[in-house]
């Protein structure tokens, strides 16, 4: 016996379509997994495409995306808030460090990015972790000695490019990337990380990262002139 809501619920919608086939929901709910949520600058709210600007604080160390004109505001503007991030990415295969210069630094791990800070007025050491970006201590007199056998270290933008260091499965590979790169690699590894290894999936994404990061990087043999 039907129940009086239910009866209601009748009235209410007497000519109601009939349900659509199960691979009608299928293709709905395949179709709301592949779009992008829409990004938007986080200054001016405009809509943003796929490939746009970033800008940093180097207070917070924290990335805004933003649409060409508000980046544009801030280039060039040592004193503002937000510094915009170059696009530059650079391989730098004549890099010039030994491997008794690298254990100096005395870095946990074999990947890891430098930067001049301006807060901190001195380089900073940072390394991806499944906690996040980890800052390092390491002694300054064995930066000092790699930014003498290689003046590109001097010609870094501050807070936005950085030297990006992967000595990981026997690579030797040194990058000039702008630090949104950086903090894309954080991300890959505190979200794919498991266990004390990392785990499988892990170590293909940082792989793959590296591998479209040589794909859009210019090469350069300026690093030890």
């Amino acid at each position: 016996m039907e129940t009086q809501a239910a009866k209601s619920s009748l009235h209410i919608l007497p000519d109601a379509p009939a349900a659509p086939p199960r691979n009608a929901f299928a293709a709905l709910r395949q179709f709301a997994r592949a779009r992008n949520p829409l990004e938007r600058c986080e200054l001016c709210s405009a809509e943003l495409p796929g490939e746009h600007d970033h800008l940093f604080d180097p207070a917070a160390r924290q990335l805004l995306c933003a649409c060409n004109a508000c980046a544009i505001l801030f280039s060039g503007q040592g004193k503002a808030k937000f510094r915009r991030v170059p696009r530059r990415v650079e391989l730098l295969p004549s890099f010039a460090i030994t491997d008794e210069q690298w254990l100096s630094l005395q870095l946990p791990i074999k990947l890891a990015f430098f930067f001049h800070s301006t807060p901190l007025n001195r380089v900073a050491v940072l390394y991806p972790s499944p906690a996040g970006a980890t800052e390092a201590s390491f002694p300054i007199e064995s930066w000092n000695e790699l930014a003498a056998a290689n003046p590109v270290l001097t010609q870094l933008e501050p807070d936005v490019e950085t030297l990006l260091v992967n000595r990981t499965n026997k690579a030797h590979d040194y990058y000039r990337a702008p630090i949104d790169q950086c903090f894309k690699l954080v991300g890959i590894i505190r979200t794919t990380w498991r266990g004390l290894s990392g785990g499988s999936d892990a170590w293909a994404n940082i792989e793959q990262f590296f591998t479209d990061l040589r794909k859009r990087s210019r090469r350069s043999s300026r690093a030890s002139q």
